[in-house]
């Protein structure tokens, strides 16, 4: 005979990885439930209980406002690296990041060290949850076989398995975690109830109950995969269009004007998602024996937007008559997105790399970006906070994230200037070009 599920109302859920997708879901959560969020980084946990939240998810008044200093009552976040306060929960939520290597390929190992950790603390009856972003498989083929061999219990008779895909946009204030209707699934009709049911207590917007997990996976991993071809599209549209001296942005406007016309932007695609999905779906067409040409082609086309920006940049330089090699070159912004601290797989990089091959001096400036966190990803040194640059020291001033700050300095084309705008937000008139 199966497991039975525990009710909600003694339930204590446990959030593993308290990252960008982790925290909001387990703040919400801790309005209703007992909740253990769990960290592997003890200087997270740490800036955690203290109330301050560096990714700006969270505002710190919530943050303090749920956050508890020991497991009781019908609510509250106690946050810990330790995981023997696991063994308290009976629902395991997993969100913890799945990256790709150098090569783009696909790498599980956050999720196998993460059910591990789960696999220790699991009791019959228990739910394991994963939010993280895989390829259609992943969870049942890959995550449970760990979670049996660790626990040393049988999947869909001592415990069972959910998974619903994470929609977290960093930075948007609208589009919060409660407001953004989630997806569902279970690995049995009963366990898919469940999963929902739980979701439903904090999802203001509602949910989709999947018919399998397998399609969940594959929901989510088409969902960025789709936004990053049509990207890709409008960037190749950028650079045809500026072979033929067209504005881009004026055609999209015009072109907007169809009622069915889709609103996209040429520009960087980096962050955790965009980025970084389609690889997931692509290793997984690879395995069943199909190439798939449209997605791969997607990324080629977007991975090269920062060599192009660069190009362009040195271009237009040459066209001034203005030097080059060891000329002064100021990024402003290194973020993945405007007004968001999230430096990760930012494409800002490739412009940075591109310009330094030209032996231009280059300097990246960003009040959003965390210096220590750039240093150690990789390996450049930024400006921020009180170091603003003197825009007049430079030739050449890319403005690459748009930043709100930006929007207000007093930045514009000269003789003895370049000014290349990747974000289209400045006035055509103040830029020599912009994508």
């Amino acid at each position: 005979m199966s497991a039975p599920l525990k009710p909600f109302s003694d339930s204590t859920i446990a959030v593993i990885g308290l990252g960008y997708v982790g925290l909001p879901l387990a703040v919400e959560f801790a309005k209703k439930f007992p909740v253990i969020g769990f960290d592997i980084s003890s200087k997270r946990v740490r800036e955690l209980n203290e109330g301050k939240d560096f990714t700006l998810e969270v505002e710190d008044d919530d943050l303090q406002r749920v956050i508890v200093s020991e497991l009781g009552g019908k609510g509250g976040l106690f946050c810990t690296d330790q995981s023997e306060h696991l063994k308290q929960a009976n629902i395991f939520v997993v969100t913890v990041p799945t990256p790709t290597d150098r090569h783009n390929r696909p790498v599980l190992t956050p999720m196998i060290k993460a059910s591990e950790t789960v696999a220790h603390a699991l009791k019959k009856g228990d739910v394991v949850i994963y939010e993280s972003t895989v390829y259609p498989g992943v969870t049942e083929d890959e995550c449970v076989p760990v979670l049996e061999k660790v626990s040393g219990m049988k999947f869909n008779e001592d415990f069972y398995v959910g998974y619903s895909p994470e929609r977290i946009n960093p930075g948007d204030k609208e589009h919060t975690v409660a407001k953004i209707l989630k997806v569902t699934s279970g690995s049995t009709p009963e366990a898919a109830e469940y999963v929902d049911s739980l979701y439903k207590a904090v999802i203001t917007a509602g949910t989709h109950l999947a018919p399998s997990i397998k399609v969940a996976e594959a929901a989510k991993v088409i969902e960025n995969s789709q936004r990053d071809i049509n990207i890709a599209f409008v960037n190749e549209l950028s650079k045809i269009f500026s072979l033929m001296g067209i504005d881009t942005q004026e055609v999209l406007i015009a072109a907007g004007t169809k009622w069915n016309f889709l609103p996209f932007r040429p520009g960087l695609v980096g962050g955790h998602c965009i980025g970084v999905d389609p690889y997931y779906l692509a290793q997984k067409a690879q395995e069943v024996g199909y190439h798939p040409e449209i997605i791969l082609a997607g990324r080629r086309l977007n991975d090269s937007m920062g060599k192009h920006v660069a190009t362009e940049v040195i271009k237009l330089m040459m066209r001034k008559d203005l030097k080059v090699i060891d000329s002064k070159v100021l990024i402003l912004g290194f973020t993945f997105k405007e007004d968001c601290p999230d430096v990760r797989n930012t494409r800002v990089i490739d412009i940075y790399h591109e310009l330094k091959t030209f032996d231009m001096e280059v300097d990246v400036y960003d009040p959003w970006a965390n210096k220590e966190e750039v240093a150690h990803e990789y390996g450049i040194s930024i400006l921020n906070g009180g170091e603003t640059p003197n825009l007049a020291d430079y030739s050449a001033i890319v403005l690459a994230v748009a930043h709100k700050e930006f929007k207000a300095w007093p930045i514009g084309k000269s003789d003895t200037q370049v000014v290349f705008d990747v974000k289209s937000v400045l006035a055509k008139e103040l830029v020599d070009a912009r994508l």
